[in-house]
């Protein structure tokens, strides 16, 4: 089942007088369970991608349907609903918030939700924890953490709404490489077990390795598609 359809898509940026094509005439189907690298040198277009199928932007042209629902025709309050509820998002540099604990962190997201009572959402957090690894960390805050271990919170905080889609921008870029490695089979063992979807965007070689299918792009378009 496809997750997420871009159809045509062209997204241009005005810098200035100068408009600048971000992406253009990009087609691509990302299908449940995928594990996917998307790569190619700066000013590529990848992190423009990301965004896209995170529904953080939308396009100039084309069309964007996640989930069968076009984002084009979706107001702000409804792309943050989607987000909200279906798609996880793992950054870089971690986006921790310092002064809460690791559980705190992986709890903020289901308070967004309020689906969930406070009993619920203790068990749910502790059992996301556990599975990536850090469940005897919960009350340590981000400072007192290797950057590994914020990784993996924030990896956690990711999983812990039970996401269609997980989005990681150079996840392994602030590790280093023994770290990135571990944080990579971690996340490649959620992708087996939970079939949850991941799109990372990349410069990094280790990364691309470990996908199951590498988009390739160049002055935004897609250069290249091929699985594993």
């Amino acid at each position: 089942m496809a997750i997420n359809e871009m159809t045509g898509v062209c997204k241009n940026y005005r810098l200035g007088k100068t408009e600048v094509k971000a992406l253009s005439d990009v087609t691509v189907s990302i299908e449940e369970g995928d594990f996917i690298s998307i790569a190619g040198p700066s000013g590529s277009g990848k992190t423009t991608m990301l965004n896209m199928l995170g529904c953080l932007d939308k396009p100039t042209s084309g069309s964007i349907a996640f989930m069968k629902n076009n984002i084009n025709e979706m107001k702000p309050g409804q792309l943050a609903d989607i987000r909200n509820a279906h798609i996880g998002f793992v950054f870089q540099s971690f986006n921790l918030i310092p002064v809460l604990t690791a559980f705190e962190n992986v709890e903020f997201p289901l308070i967004l939700q309020k689906n969930k009572n406070v009993e619920e959402r203790a068990k749910h957090v502790n059992e996301i924890l556990d599975e990536v690894g850090i469940g005897e960390l919960k009350h340590r805050r981000p400072s007192d953490m290797s950057g590994g271990q914020q990784q993996r919170v924030a990896i956690a905080r990711a999983l812990v709404k039970n996401p269609k889609l997980v989005l990681a921008d150079e996840p392994t870029a602030n590790l280093d490489s023994k770290t990135g490695e571990n944080i990579l089979k971690l996340m490649l063992e959620i992708n087996k077990s939970h079939k949850t979807t991941f799109v990372f965007s990349t410069h990094d070689p280790m990364v691309m390795n470990f996908a199951k299918r590498l988009i390739k792009l160049h002055d935004g378009q897609i250069a290249s598609d091929e699985k594993r």
